[in-house]
């Protein structure tokens, strides 16, 4: 105990660790999502932009649903998703490496993906509203959607499911059907695209054990039924939705996380809050005290990680804090807050002091 208290004030005053100083290899790929700041065309070009600079990964994350009928009819998706998949594949930068991801479980990740045709997130039509995940339509339409998918982005990685042990948390009884659908689709990638990885994500959170109120045993149940089934386990990992807030950083999560398994790990998605913020559960109101020093630590405990477990890759999901997308939706202390200033970027496109340490990592020769 005493050990990891003195980390955690290391972390928090700022000493950050010497091996961010050196001129070392790195191990592993640098990402971002290209998540825009504001809803215009300007935030988006700024956003590939700057991807293009800070990152040699980009992440294309498809977790709005999926066109379920048309994906099982084989037929061409509607216009508004193709044009979708038409701007994300112009802007990316062609000289990066390529992460795609996609999940057949719902954004609250308790059920079936729900439909995407003329909007996002749409209600799922009949008869898939009543399909369990182990339904053959279920099934042949997600691997005709992972194929479409693979062949339009030709991604270096494919993640096939999002942070699928939620479901094992939230909703335990459809998790022996997922895994059936979980595993027809890796056993078709894995004979189609041999050599792409193919893999989903956790959240590490929930996995580790005493970070949160997730049951240990179901976590571990579903991380080894899952193990066979998985080139590389992703994890996403936002730490102030732990037990510790924004409070202290849990300087031995990834540590915890590395031991669990031999297989191939990278971290999928992660941010810290470089501000103050206050969310609603309930009717409760719990307040988030947090600032860019706090964030930086966060950063650069990350990247030690990273490097000295071999990750293959580290994801910060957003890349600018999206106060201006925060206010379209109408400025609620709900959901959408909780990562609004996890940007390197602040909402003014000033660069924080994390941005420094990760500029530092990304500036080492990427060995390997």
């Amino acid at each position: 105990m005493m050990k990891k208290l003195l980390l955690m004030l290391v972390v928090l005053t700022g000493f950050t660790s010497v091996h961010a100083q050196n001129t070392d290899p790195r191990s592993f790929l640098m990402g971002f999502t290209p998540f825009p700041y504001d809803i215009s065309v300007e935030a988006v070009t700024y956003t590939y932009d700057r991807i293009a600079d800070d990152a040699d990964l980009i992440v294309q994350h498809f977790d709005n649903g999926v066109p379920w009928t048309e994906a099982l009819a084989n037929e061409p998706y509607n216009q508004h998703v193709l044009d979708d998949m038409s701007w994300r594949r112009a802007l990316n930068p062609r000289d990066h490496q390529l992460l795609l991801t996609t999940t057949p479980i719902a954004f609250t990740r308790d059920g079936l993906a729900e439909y995407r045709g003329t909007g996002d997130q749409m209600p799922l039509p009949a008869p898939f509203a009543s399909y369990p995940f182990d339904h053959p339509d279920v099934i042949a339409a997600y691997i005709q959607y992972c194929d479409t998918m693979i062949e339009y982005f030709q991604p270096d990685y494919f993640m096939f499911g999002i942070e699928v042990n939620l479901l094992m948390k939230l909703a335990p009884e459809k998790w022996e059907a997922y895994m059936v659908l979980h595993r027809a689709v890796y056993a078709h990638l894995k004979e189609r695209y041999p050599d792409l990885p193919a893999f989903v994500s956790l959240t590490g959170i929930d996995v580790a054990e005493g970070y949160t109120d997730a049951n240990h045993a179901n976590q571990m149940r579903a991380l080894n039924d899952l193990l066979d089934y998985t080139d590389i386990i992703g994890w996403s990992v936002y730490p102030y939705f732990t037990d510790y807030m924004t409070i202290a950083i849990p300087t031995e999560l990834f540590d915890e996380l590395a031991a669990l398994t031999d297989k191939p790990q990278a971290v999928t998605e992660t941010g810290y809050p470089a501000q103050d913020f206050a969310i609603y559960i309930g009717d409760l109101r719990v307040e988030f005290n947090s600032d860019s020093t706090k964030q930086q630590a966060w950063i650069d405990y990350l990247l030690n990680s990273a490097q000295e477990h071999d990750f293959e890759f580290v994801v910060n999901f957003v890349l600018r804090d999206y106060d201006a997308v925060w206010r379209w939706l109408g400025s609620n202390e709900t959901l959408e807050i909780a990562w609004r200033d996890t940007g390197l970027y602040d909402e003014d496109g000033g660069e924080r002091p994390a941005l420094a340490v990760w500029r530092e990592w990304l500036a080492r020769p990427l060995s390997g």
